[in-house]
């Protein structure tokens, strides 16, 4: 059996992406695809290799879209961007919630 080594955070942000694949929604009006990659790179840039993303499909928080949640402390923020992110990093780091986008 292959160890394998459980990410600290799960972190899923919502890209609106339907069953077909095709992108529709409020989140991906709002960027959420290139959120995606900007959140993967400041992870890398942070050196927080114990992070899992994943993008997902519509959470059905659309008015509060684009919608980030971080597992295993059950995390939900909304309306996220770029600095949102940095943010909701920053305190992630420092073991507490962004208390300011936390929906």
């Amino acid at each position: 059996m292959i160890a394998v080594e459980k990410p600290k955070h799960h972190i899923f942000l919502c890209s609106s992406s339907r069953m077909s694949g095709e992108p529709k929604g409020v989140c991906h009006r709002k960027d959420a695809r290139d959120l995606v990659l900007y959140l993967q790179s400041e992870l890398d840039d942070r050196g927080m290799t114990d992070c899992l993303v994943s993008n997902t499909g519509c959470l059905k928080l659309c008015d509060h879209g684009p919608v980030m949640i971080i597992y295993p402390e059950g995390y939900w923020y909304g309306n996220i961007c770029e600095d949102g992110i940095d943010r909701i990093l920053d305190a992630l780091q420092e073991g507490k919630p962004e208390e300011t986008l936390l929906i």
